[in-house]
């Protein structure tokens, strides 16, 4: 049923044009997960990221005192507190180390925060060890070489349409977005729609 008035011609109206295309991006929206891919989601309690590439587009910009800045995506930063609310928490991994990643992470309130990590691993292992957490409770999204280390030894992998080829092949889901554009924001939406949790939330703010 449609809300368009009815017309005198064989067409379709503007109207009935619009409201099939919202029909269709509500199908693709609800569309059913795949159970091997809620198999890994389902029962991870930490997500961690990776930041150049992932929470950001990977530009890099620094003034002319050579102060390093980054742009972060709003709507990754909602759905990671979103994660957080749903008991899924939430760090980053990094070989970097930059002053704004350190304020990010803290506004986000992220309890793991690694950077100036080329040994990625380690880091991981640090985890593992601190939070009694098992692989398969763990996902981890990157987009480049470095962390492949990480790709293959947790229970849900995932990197952004910007990832190089080499992370595509190795990865259980690449994002429809790119790093620093939504991305992020993407892999959460879709962890909490393993647990059976996306559609409560929206409507807690629906009810607002």
């Amino acid at each position: 049923m449609t809300d368009c008035p009815s017309g005198d011609t064989p067409y379709p109206s503007d109207c009935e044009i619009t409201e099939q295309l919202r029909h269709k991006a509500q199908a693709k929206k609800t569309k059913k997960l795949d159970e091997r891919l809620v198999a890994r989601l389902k029962p991870l309690r930490l997500l961690l990221l990776d930041v150049d590439g992932v929470l950001t587009d990977g530009t890099l910009l620094f003034s002319p005192q050579g102060e390093e800045s980054k742009g972060f995506n709003t709507q990754d930063g909602f759905g990671i507190r979103l994660l957080q609310d749903s008991g899924v928490e939430v760090g980053v991994i990094t070989a970097r180390t930059s002053a704004a990643v350190s304020s990010r992470c803290e506004n986000l309130k992220m309890r793991y925060i690694y950077q100036g990590k080329d040994n990625k691993l380690q880091a991981y292992q640090d985890i593992l060890s601190e939070s009694g957490l098992k692989p398969f409770e763990i996902g981890y999204m990157g987009d480049d070489w470095l962390d492949l280390i990480l790709l293959k030894r947790v229970g849900f992998s995932a990197a952004p349409a910007n990832a190089v080829a080499e992370v595509q092949t190795e990865v259980n889901y690449i994002t429809q977005r790119q790093g620093g554009r939504g991305a992020v924001r993407e892999i959460c939406d879709l962890i909490l729609q393993a647990k059976g949790l996306h559609d409560q939330l929206l409507q807690s703010y629906k009810n607002r």
